[in-house]
């Protein structure tokens, strides 16, 4: 008997596209089924200024195959040098939706991030005055602190601190892990919200580790224990509207991926909404999975959930490439590990 799912169109609230041969070959792997990204900005060299933003969502626009109908939502890459003024401006001309914060080194092409944080407190100010959110990669890059205890040391050194030091200000909790990043958002005001990705509602550190190093499990910040992934079903499933969608989708090719110094990312743009499916399914949550995907981003960012609907109808297993060809190389597709019977349907 045929299962059918219709809900609306939903958004993805972190996306990495790259640039290039690379986003030419993604960038329709998103667009086929979400209207809209927040698009990462740690390109080489960085989206840091508004004449920056533009000129990468032109290359986006550029991209696009004809006939998909697909919006990117810029962000500014913050950094010590960067201008309040800047950012206003390229806020209300509609140019950006965010400002993210990259701890200085804590992923890929992290380089540039802040290390000073005294440094950015005007753009931070200026930020909370406009309602314009920051969006965080929430990790310390202190070499002292255990990368499985990053996240949660950050929370409690840096991203508390800041919120304080900050009134007013909104703020994205990027691709949560733990559940310490879950019970804070749960403790803390609707300035606050967070983005699980589809993986990490999957994986956890086993799936890189056991029975080999699996480079294509391996993303930042990286996957923990099962007790934490368990967590973040727990949030993306129980219908609370500060968790929504943000996939994370992350393409490197894989002679980038399968390397003496693997870089970290997973690229699941093609298969996330038949994952998700199966994750809400199996949590008898299938009735939120809107909200999740497609109304509490909206509702964060202040922007009307997409009028338009997609179906994902239940069947037969739904066999998607293992990979995407681009022209700089192949990119291996995300894999959960077991069957995916839900697809989305013209």
């Amino acid at each position: 008997m045929t299962q059918t799912l219709t809900i609306r169109r939903p958004d993805d609230w972190h996306l990495h596209l790259r640039d290039g041969a690379v986003l030419a070959a993604v960038l329709p792997e998103t667009a086929r089924h979400f209207a809209r990204a927040i698009v990462m900005p740690n390109l080489v060299p960085p989206v840091v200024t508004g004449a920056d933003a533009a000129a990468y969502r032109d290359r986006i626009l550029a991209a696009l195959p004809a006939g998909m109908d697909f919006t990117p939502l810029m962000t500014l890459y913050l950094t010590e040098a960067t201008d309040p003024a800047d950012v206003a401006a390229a806020h209300a001309g509609g140019l950006i939706a965010a400002v993210k914060l990259y701890p200085a080194g804590a992923t890929t092409n992290s380089a540039s991030g802040v290390r000073d944080f005294d440094k950015v407190r005007g753009v931070l100010e200026k930020m909370a005055e406009i309602g314009l959110p920051l969006c965080v990669h929430g990790e310390v890059t202190d070499p002292a602190v255990d990368i499985f205890d990053r996240e949660a040391v950050f929370i409690d050194r840096v991203l508390e601190p800041l919120r304080r030091a900050t009134p007013g200000l909104r703020v994205v909790m990027e691709h949560i892990t733990t559940s310490q990043g879950v019970d804070y958002v749960l403790a803390n005001d609707r300035d606050l919200g967070a983005t699980i990705t589809t993986h990490h509602l999957i994986i956890n550190r086993n799936h890189i580790l056991v029975g080999g190093i699996r480079p294509h499990y391996y993303c930042l910040p990286v996957a923990k224990r099962e007790s934490h992934r368990l967590a973040l079903v727990q949030a993306a499933t129980g219908g609370d509207a500060r968790f929504f969608l943000g996939t994370d989708s992350a393409p490197h090719v894989d002679a980038l991926k399968e390397h003496a110094c693997g870089c970290a990312g997973i690229f699941s743009a093609s298969n996330t909404l038949s994952c998700l499916a199966e994750v809400f399914e199996a949590a008898g949550a299938l009735d939120r999975l809107e909200g999740f995907a497609s109304l509490n981003g909206p509702a964060f960012y202040g922007v009307p959930a997409n009028e338009s609907r997609i179906t994902l109808e239940k069947g037969d297993p739904v066999a998607y490439p293992a990979k995407i060809e681009t022209g700089a190389g192949p990119v291996t597709l995300f894999d959960p590990g077991f069957a995916l019977h839900w697809r989305v349907i013209p």
